[in-house]
């Protein structure tokens, strides 16, 4: 007995010694993130931390269709919907990893029977056991079993409840995935708003200046017929009449596109959106406050997500590589066995137990589980890089977008005077070619600039509005 207890402590020690010494070439080469940000966004020596970011969706936008447009995206988007059940396979796998890490016990019951040789040593053992109660043992020989066994592997170096852990992080990236979706989507849905509420203006600009354009064609047959101009002036503003008809059932066009866009990120069969175009040119992006870049990596869903990810890969190194120390187990069971039914729940003569204990460690053949620490290392590396990529991302998209609000500022103010005084040239040019002191080119080169200059405004109108949205969902607003 000795000699085994020897020779089972030496088989525990060697595996022990061999394993902690080969891990001893497994260096754990974790790389630090850089978290620093700049103290200001370029251009703004401002560090004041009031930010838009912080404000809700429903309190930002403040028109009420489009709110209504938003909600309702919320609760019906498809591929919001299919997010929410990535969601729920991220967290069913937090449950798996727990059950590893918690003891495992089932309930076992058997029944068989076995007829043995009379020349084998089973056999020969039973034909020389005395009679039991008067009776040789059946013929064949029933064997009936109910009883208890469980398991347990003990998380010696942390290996399930880092693997636990691990699960758990890429749950919470995978809740922050969907956030950032929810951004993206709020701010598609109101993009795509505002450019149909633009191309309802571009339309109504189109009608009125077809209107003009029908008069001055009147004006040209009415010259024509007194010998003023050719035939060539009436066909150049038939040709632009033509033009703008055409162009009319264009945008119309565009208009039931943008209305299905939307009608698809809603989640709906096509219908009519409800809007107020008319109040377009009257509306102004709200005043953005961007706060200072630090509270991007709590406000960006997306930095949060990265940021999580990181702390789960860093978390499987340690998995992989407590892959190489030994394990162990122990198992036990507690039950009853006997040939006979009647036998079966029978104590102690039926009753049976075990418990034992596993120390596994691998010795040799260890390719696969050296190639998964390598793995893990470089997917730690990666997911270090892609968290530092994102923070750097977040930063140059709120850097564009806020200097890009007073840019378009400056171009829309310009533009408002040249169609003011485009829409006075219109005028002008329509008295002058009455009183033959203007060619018929210069009224129509006019007008054409001024349907130009207008339909510019509602794009830079637009414009403004796309970035105001753009700010805040670079900001990480949004999601709240």
């Amino acid at each position: 007995m000795r000699t085994k207890h020897k020779i089972g402590s030496w088989l525990i020690i060697t595996a022990l010694a061999v394993s902690v010494t080969a891990c001893k070439d497994l260096k754990i080469a974790f790389k630090t993130e850089n978290k620093t940000t700049p103290e200001s966004y370029l251009g703004s020596a401002s560090k004041d931390s009031t930010n838009t970011a912080a404000i809700k969706w429903k309190d930002f936008f403040k028109d009420q269709n489009l709110v209504a447009l938003i909600d309702t995206a919320l609760k019906n988007n498809q591929e919001l919907n299919i997010t929410m059940q990535e969601i729920n396979i991220a967290k069913a796998e937090v449950r798996a990893k727990k059950g590893e890490f918690l003891p495992s016990a089932g309930v076992r019951v058997g029944a068989g029977v076995e007829k043995v040789g009379e020349y084998t040593r089973d056999g020969a053992v039973e034909k020389n056991l005395p009679v039991h109660d008067g009776k040789a043992f059946p013929e064949p020989l029933g064997d009936l079993m109910v009883g208890v066994n469980a398991s347990w592997e003990i998380d010696i170096w942390r290996k399930l409840r880092n693997g636990r852990d691990a699960a758990a992080s890429r749950y919470l990236a995978s809740v922050e995935g969907k956030n950032f979706m929810v951004t993206n989507l709020v701010a598609e849905i109101s993009e795509s708003y505002y450019e149909l509420m633009a191309y309802d203006n571009k339309l109504e600009i189109l009608k009125q200046n077809l209107e003009i354009q029908k008069n001055a064609l009147e004006i040209v047959k009415l010259q024509k017929t007194a010998g003023e101009v050719t035939e060539l002036a009436v066909k150049k503003f038939e040709a632009e009449v033509y033009k703008n008809q055409s162009h009319l059932f264009y945008i119309q066009q565009q208009i039931v596109e943008a209305e299905n866009r939307i009608n698809f990120l809603v989640g709906r069969f096509p219908q009519p959106v409800q809007r107020n175009s008319a109040a377009f040119q009257q509306m102004v992006p709200d005043t953005i406050y961007s706060g200072i870049p630090s509270q991007l990596l709590q406000n960006r869903p997306d930095i949060r997500q990265a940021e999580l990810d990181l702390a789960a890969s860093k978390l499987d190194v340690k998995v992989a590589r407590a892959q190489f120390y030994p394990s162990l187990r122990i198992t036990a069971g507690v039950g009853y066995q006997a040939f006979n039914v009647k036998y079966l729940i029978t104590s102690p003569q039926s009753l049976l137990y075990n418990i034992a204990g596993d120390l596994i460690a691998p010795l040799i053949n260890r390719n696969a589980l050296k190639a998964k620490y390598a793995s893990a290392n470089a997917k730690q590396f990666q997911a270090v890089y892609k968290y530092e990529q994102t923070i750097l991302n977040a930063y140059i998209e709120v850097t564009n977008r806020v200097t890009k609000v007073q840019n378009l500022k400056n171009s829309y103010d310009l533009k408002q005077k040249q169609v003011d005084a485009m829409n006075q040239s219109i005028t002008i040019s329509t008295n002058l070619f009455k009183s033959a002191k203007a060619d018929y080119m210069e009224v129509l080169m006019t007008q054409r600039d001024a349907i130009e200059a207008k339909f510019d405004l509602i794009e830079i109108k637009q414009e403004q509005l796309y970035n105001m949205v753009s700010v805040y969902q670079a900001l990480g607003g949004g999601w709240r």
